[in-house]
């Protein structure tokens, strides 16, 4: 039986030493061909029951499906017999419900997140392919494994995907979460590398240049991306993470801490704003500290709190040190405020009204630079790569963002009383904090 392949996959064919195989990279890569043709030769191999996942059960039809029995009908191995045992050393697919079943016993089958009603009733399998798993929730990958087991053989999961954003659960489990300070892998070592083992996953990363049997013109398609939709192009052709969409704050920079408050010494007449935003079981408490460079229109973040669950009472014990500061927080909880300025904090609500939001997140694009110190960890995720949120036609809605950014709307919020574009600096007297 011989089968010409890419050279790049040559290795990942016949390895299985890890647990979990995690295969991203752009279009045209030839990832998901290579995932079939593994399973089909070890499913020859060994008596095993393996489980093909895509979120969208009917999607497999055109997909997976149609792609093992292309990859079986290559080898021979397709059984067209009417016979009720399958051939030996031959592969007879099946239709409602799709599968695939093996003369020596071994059985594909294939299964949707979205019927997972369907998913309670599989047992013995012990391997998995999670076909663009970034697609799939995240609650959806930790119950596949809790599917994945066998009494005697080894167990594996391969995840394939086209990367997208590093908001998305693949990028946040396999590589890193800065929310929750958890790293694993920088992907730009995947990328240089293209194939690297950590623990018991797995990591390999592709592009069309790996691909030796797609057309030329494929691949120039993929390099035109660049210039008229560079997210896409970062995807398709680069199959890198990044930010998807575009970014709210692209002049948004991060610096060391001691960099940053050696550069708020230099200005001559500094202004130093504190926001605070309240929140309590979902949202976060964040109060950010700045400090403004007028004459430059710099605008540094030194300086930030950032907790939730909280009562009145625990988050004003916490801010105690704050006491002195001038604090403009939300106007929208004036009982809270109220009760702070009962324990003599320098508490105000800042103004709020119909498109507040809007001209805010216009207040803060009007900085020059926004140069966050290090020492500042949740500013920096949830700004760093803050984007747009679109409208059902692709169209940016320029007030809402593909998160609730709690630290952007403390800065809103300290920046109450101050106008950046304003030339003669009304509020330009400097002020401690």
């Amino acid at each position: 039986m011989n089968k010409e392949i890419n050279p790049r996959f040559e290795d990942f064919l016949f390895d299985w030493n890890q647990k979990f195989q995690f295969l991203m990279g752009g279009y045209g890569s030839s990832k998901s061909y290579h995932v079939a043709l593994k399973i089909i030769l070890k499913l020859l191999s060994e008596k095993r029951k393996a489980l093909v996942i895509r979120e969208v059960y009917d999607t497999h039809k055109d997909s997976t499906f149609s792609l093992f029995t292309e990859i079986i009908e290559d080898l021979g191995l397709l059984d067209e017999s009417s016979r009720k045992k399958v051939a030996k050393g031959k592969v007879r697919p099946k239709e409602s419900p799709y599968e695939l079943r093996f003369s020596n016993g071994s059985k594909i089958i294939f299964k949707g997140m979205d019927k997972p009603a369907k998913l309670k009733s599989i047992n013995n399998v012990s391997l998995i392919w999670l076909e663009e798993c970034s697609e799939v929730k995240y609650e959806g990958f930790k119950e596949l494994i809790g599917r994945l087991r066998h009494p005697t053989l080894k167990l594996h999961m391969i995840l394939s995907t086209n990367p997208i954003g590093e908001d998305n659960w693949t990028y946040l489990h396999f590589f890193k979460d800065e929310e929750n300070e958890r790293f694993v892998l920088d992907d730009n070592d995947l990328y240089q590398k293209g194939t690297i083992v950590v623990g018991d996953t797995y990591y390999h990363h592709s592009t069309a240049d790996d691909n030796l049997f797609l057309p030329e013109s494929y691949i120039e398609q993929l390099d035109e991306l660049k210039d008229y939709d560079p997210d896409l192009h970062r995807v398709a052709r680069l199959g890198r993470y990044g930010v998807n969409g575009t970014r709210v704050l692209p002049q948004f920079e991060v610096q060391p801490h001691e960099v940053v408050m050696n550069s708020i010494d230099e200005i001559s007449k500094p202004l130093f704003k504190n926001g605070l935003d309240f929140g309590f079981v979902e949202s976060y408490n964040a109060l950010v500290r700045m400090a403004i460079d007028h004459e430059n229109k710099y605008l540094y973040i030194f300086g930030q709190y950032y907790k939730r669950g909280l009562t009145d009472v625990e988050l004003a014990d916490d801010l105690e040190p704050y006491k002195k500061l001038m604090i403009k927080a939300d106007s929208a909880e004036p009982k809270t405020i109220a009760y702070f300025r009962q324990r003599r904090f320098r508490v105000l609500g800042a103004k709020k009204g119909p498109g507040s939001r809007l001209q805010n997140t216009k207040k803060v694009k009007r900085f020059k630079k926004i140069i966050c110190s290090d020492a500042c960890p949740d500013v920096i995720r949830e700004l760093k790569n803050l984007t747009f949120a679109k409208d059902k036609k692709g169209k940016i809605i320029e007030d809402e963002f593909n998160i609730d950014p709690h630290t952007f709307s403390a800065i809103w919020y300290g920046l109450d009383d101050y106008e950046v574009a304003s030339i003669k600096g009304h509020n330009a007297g400097r002020k401690t904090g």
